[in-house]
């Protein structure tokens, strides 16, 4: 623990130092940096998939950098600190898992129950709230449902047809999809997101009492 708590202690002195002695480093701003910690996000994500370590390291540490980097500008104007944001993301762990911290049992639906605590904590009246609206239409999918089970929103089941593809036949289906639209000359993200759009316009309407699914 002391090992890594030397190291973590030495990268936020390492990125102090940048903001005074890189020009860089010292003209960048959130906003300035959002396109770099999309892009570090996503080279974790390909650092898994090819289940390479050394690499996932490497990474991560690009990515921890991001957090640290964005602290470090919030502190020179004393809006918060590395410690704020390590307090915040501990309390709210230790919250939402009475069931570890605490005598609590643990829940039969541990979703749902983490869906409910960051409902209450938040003062969220629907389930898709908080959903950023950036998500490409597929991740913004698979939030939209998600919200849904763990709310006990039941949506329409799949058609037949997807209902028999196994894991092996999705990803070239979502593919095939792809193809059809653009031999249509059309935009699968734009088609998709619009019917997202339509399954959570149905969300609401069910949590707002007006029709069923």
């Amino acid at each position: 623990m002391t090992d890594h708590l030397a190291e973590l202690d030495r990268l936020v002195a390492v990125m102090h130092r940048l903001r005074s002695g890189c020009p860089w480093d010292a003209q960048q701003t959130h906003e300035s940096l959002i396109h770099y910690l999309v892009e570090e996000t996503m080279e974790v994500v390909e650092a898994i998939e090819a289940d390479a370590d050394d690499q996932l390291v490497e990474e991560l540490g690009d990515l921890l950098l991001q957090v640290v980097f964005h602290a470090e500008i919030a502190a020179e104007t004393d809006r918060f600190t590395i410690a704020d944001v390590a307090r915040g993301i501990a309390d709210k762990l230790i919250a939402r898992h009475p069931y570890v911290f605490s005598e609590a049992e643990v829940p039969a639906d541990l979703m749902s129950s983490w869906e409910r605590a960051k409902a209450v904590e938040k003062h969220r009246t629907s389930a898709l709230d908080g959903i950023p609206q950036r998500l490409s239409a597929l991740s913004r999918a698979q939030k939209v449902i998600g919200r849904a089970a763990s709310h006990g929103i039941a949506l329409p089941p799949s058609s037949p047809d997807l209902a028999e593809l196994d894991a092996a036949e999705l990803g070239p289906a979502f593919v095939q999809l792809a193809q059809r639209a653009v031999a249509l000359g059309l935009d699968p993200e734009q088609l998709a997101r619009g019917a997202v759009r339509e399954v959570e316009a149905r969300i609401q309407a069910v949590e707002q009492g007006s029709t069923p699914l």
